[in-house]
């Protein structure tokens, strides 16, 4: 590998980029991946329901003027995609390699090339990461990036909730989240959140009631007015008591949202929840063992019904998976009005980790079983949100206790 050769390449992408939108990364970076090697480099990004990759041409709307479409189901690159390792290269010149294009974790697309000129995978996979990096930082100020991710019309609501959710994938050495949502393109109430500051683990999902755009403006609110308390150090129970405020001061009584809110402490595994009238979360624990987590819950957001939340806590267990849901999943219903169910919902994910599968993978295939049960239109919408606690942090160390399952509500 020539390092002072892929440092240029990688200096001169970055350098240009600054003065460059999403329609001009497709040349920009073809044009330094040639210096390092890399010809006949090419962009593909995901649709919001990852089922297609389509070609990032630059054309204005992309996959509409030229650009390839690909299957993530049943092609080469689609098993990059969904497997995140690289595939190709099988030829005598090493030609046609595919690698995934992520943004931390959260899957964008794949990127293809052929390697030349003594290039080798590992600069590809480098140039990659740095198009995930591109890709994102350009993709909000572009209508183009919109319309390639889409493959039909996208409702009010859902362009509301798709501004708002977090990216539906992200890892660091202690947790895995990863989540997705249904129906794509008509979302109506349903939304969910998280973030990770000094050690601690911020987790919601809410469901409002309704499917249209006053759902979807109660669900931006909650979310809002979480962020808002979350960021201002307030605890879960606080946290709920002021989105209920909110709720109340802009629809009355007129709308509800149910919610769960969660926090894990990151180094020891403790989880910590609220339920505001929402279905109780999923433990799978060993790949194997499930149960829900019973907490009394309080009323829905909205209805100012004064029942107080309880604060109640878990112990996990390194590999344990939490699973936040909203009714959407287990209520589809098939032909027959048989649901979907818990059973079903919770054996999919457990057969799916069995495999190896990426989390995302899995609720991408989860997401397309629960449509597939509906006959591919669901009447409500469906969320999920899963949680996975890799263990202890390697630099910290904890106290031979801090293991022990405590489950229930804390009513210290």
């Amino acid at each position: 590998m020539d390092a002072e050769r892929m440092l240029q390449s990688l200096t001169g992408m970055l350098r240009e980029s600054h003065l460059a939108g999403f329609d001009q990364l497709p040349d920009l970076i073809a044009r330094h991946a040639a210096e390092a090697g890399l010809a006949d480099v090419r962009i593909y990004l995901a649709d919001l329901r990852e089922e297609v990759l389509r070609e990032v041409t630059g054309l204005g709307l992309d996959a509409a003027h030229g650009g390839d479409v690909v299957s993530v189901e049943g092609t080469l690159p689609g098993r990059v995609f969904a497997s995140n390792r690289p595939q190709g290269g099988g030829g005598p010149d090493h030609a046609g390699w595919w690698v995934p294009i992520l943004d931390g974790t959260e899957r964008l697309g794949v990127l293809r090339a052929d390697l030349t000129d003594g290039a080798d995978l590992e600069q590809l996979k480098t140039v990659a990461s740095l198009v995930g990096m591109l890709v994102v930082s350009k993709r909000p100020s572009s209508d183009a990036a919109a319309r390639l991710s889409r493959t039909q019309t996208m409702n009010v609501a859902a362009e509301l909730q798709w501004n708002l959710m977090p990216p539906r994938a992200f890892a660091n050495r202690d947790v895995v989240i990863a989540a997705a949502m249904e129906p794509v393109y008509e979302l109506g109430g349903d939304a969910f959140d998280y973030a990770i500051a000094a050690g601690t683990v911020h987790l919601a999902v809410f469901d409002a009631m309704g499917h249209d755009s006053h759902a979807g403006l109660a669900a931006n609110l909650a979310v809002a007015a979480c962020r808002s308390q979350r960021r201002q150090g307030a605890d879960l129970a606080t946290t709920g008591e002021r989105i209920e405020q909110v709720l109340v001061s802009h629809f009355g009584h007129d709308r509800y949202v149910t919610a769960i809110l969660a926090n894990l402490n990151a180094r020891t595994g403790r989880f910590s929840w609220i339920n505001r009238g929402h279905l109780p979360p999923v433990l799978i624990r060993g790949g194997r063992w499930t149960t829900t987590l019973s907490c009394p819950p309080a009323h829905p957001l909205g209805t100012e019904l004064n029942l107080g939340a309880t604060l109640c806590r878990e112990q996990l267990e390194p590999g344990d998976r939490v699973l936040l849901y909203t009714d959407g999943i287990t209520e589809a219903r098939d032909s027959r009005g048989r649901a979907f169910g818990l059973s079903q919902f919770t054996d999919f994910i457990i057969r799916h980790h069995a495999d190896g599968l990426p989390v995302p993978e899995t609720l991408r295939r989860l997401m397309r079983a629960v449509l597939d049960h509906h006959g591919g239109e669901l009447g409500d919408d469906a969320t999920v949100v899963c949680l996975e606690w890799r263990g202890p942090s390697r630099n910290t160390e904890l106290r031979p206790s801090a293991f022990h399952l405590a489950r229930g509500p804390d009513r210290s």
